[in-house]
């Protein structure tokens, strides 16, 4: 249905946590957000589903406390290589399990309260012209604002509208996620390797665990499908094999996600402001994508807001996202691709688990190397 209202101080493409956090910090500051969202509210999504603490202060700054929708507190860490040796350590802020079938769901229930016009559409064509952008949608609806926000995601098709370099590159690795009721320690979160790939291992609410893995496409399509692969694979992980075969699926059938690139993404491309997945992913073995999408709303926003507010022109808020977005981000981004390179190569990954068995106070020092601090506000 067309809404009635077709200018907006922003408009953001993609509801996912990046798109539901501006939306909701910039409403908390009287200013007029169009969010559209292709799919509604709520929904499963390929995803770890662990997030550092590193975000709760900002979450609570835009009234969202997790803990109200069920999230589960996890304080401690456990790493698996493919020769089934295990190694645990305490992870230095901590984080929680919540499912992004519940997150985004109480996130767009927020936006809303607030006066966020949230449309499920499609987006075709986004053009800027006279300081002004003009967003064109499947459904036929043109709308304008002063601001757009991408933050669409891990790849769209908005992606090659607008021939970013990343989307021009074939990337080979393939995600699949499961929710499944079975036994797992509550406060722990497990990352266990595989032969190719690595999977994720925590609580979220309602008892449910989570599991999601990554592989590359090339070990994956040697198999018939994904029971095939994972019991000649990923069930050379004891652990692994022991969690799967003692689990009861919830889901009808796994969630899969191809195509998933971790190449350097523009943040900026003519105006349009990229958050979230779409302006940047870190490797999944390092496990802190939720709460990366989530802090890039908190650098944006209020950089926005000031030139919303005139006090700042769009060079300076471009220029100042890419600075705070780089300086928070780009180290984090460089250690998770040595990290999981390292961990590729089967002889270097169990070598290095030797060493961290020998010397443990070095796991939480190689962790705190893909998270940040915890957010002041």
């Amino acid at each position: 249905m067309m809404q009635e209202k077709s200018n907006f101080d922003v408009i953001i493409i993609g509801g996912g946590l990046a798109g539901l956090c501006n939306a909701i910090h910039l409403s908390k500051h009287e200013k007029s957000v169009l969010l559209i969202e292709k799919n509604s509210y709520p929904k499963h999504k390929v995803c770890g589903e662990y997030i550092s603490n590193e975000v709760l202060s900002y979450l609570n700054y835009l009234d969202c406390n997790p803990f109200e929708f069920g999230a589960v507190k996890i304080d401690n860490f456990q790493l698996s290589t493919t020769n089934n040796k295990l190694i645990s350590a305490k992870l230095p802020l901590g984080g929680f399990g919540i499912s992004r079938f519940t997150l985004d769901f109480e996130l767009s229930k927020k936006a809303i309260t607030n006066g966020v016009v949230i449309l499920h559409d499609a987006v075709l064509n986004i053009n800027f012209k006279d300081e002004q952008f003009k967003v064109a949608t499947k459904e036929n609806n043109t709308f304008t604002s002063k601001i757009a926000i991408g933050s669409f995601g891990k790849r769209s098709i908005l992606d090659v509208q607008l021939n970013r370099k990343f989307i021009q590159k074939k990337s080979p690795y393939l995600g699949i996620k499961f929710h499944v009721k079975g036994n797992h320690q509550k406060d722990f979160v497990a990352l266990h390797n595989f032969k190719g790939g690595y999977c994720g291992v925590s609580k979220v609410e309602n008892d449910v665990i989570n599991l999601c893995y990554i592989t590359s496409y090339t070990s994956f399509k040697k198999f018939k499908n994904i029971d095939d692969f994972q019991d000649h694979i990923v069930f050379k992980n004891h652990f692994l094999k022991e969690i799967f075969k003692n689990a009861t699926p919830l889901f009808e059938k796994p969630l899969t996600i191809s195509q998933i690139s971790f190449e350097s993404k523009e943040l900026v491309q003519n105006h349009l402001i990229f958050c979230g997945d779409a302006a940047g992913m870190i490797h999944p073995l390092c496990g802190n994508g939720m709460s990366m999408a989530i802090q890039s709303a908190q650098i944006v926003s209020p950089l926005i807001i000031d030139f919303l507010n005139g006090n700042i022109n769009r060079n300076q808020l471009e220029k100042s996202y890419i600075s705070k977005w780089n300086k928070e981000f780009k180290w984090r981004l460089k250690a998770g691709h040595f990290i999981a390179a390292l961990f590729r190569k089967d002889w270097i990954a169990n070598v290095l688990l030797r060493v961290i068995q020998k010397f443990p106070f070095l796991l939480p020092i190689i962790i705190k190397q893909t998270h940040g601090k915890s957010i002041k506000m």
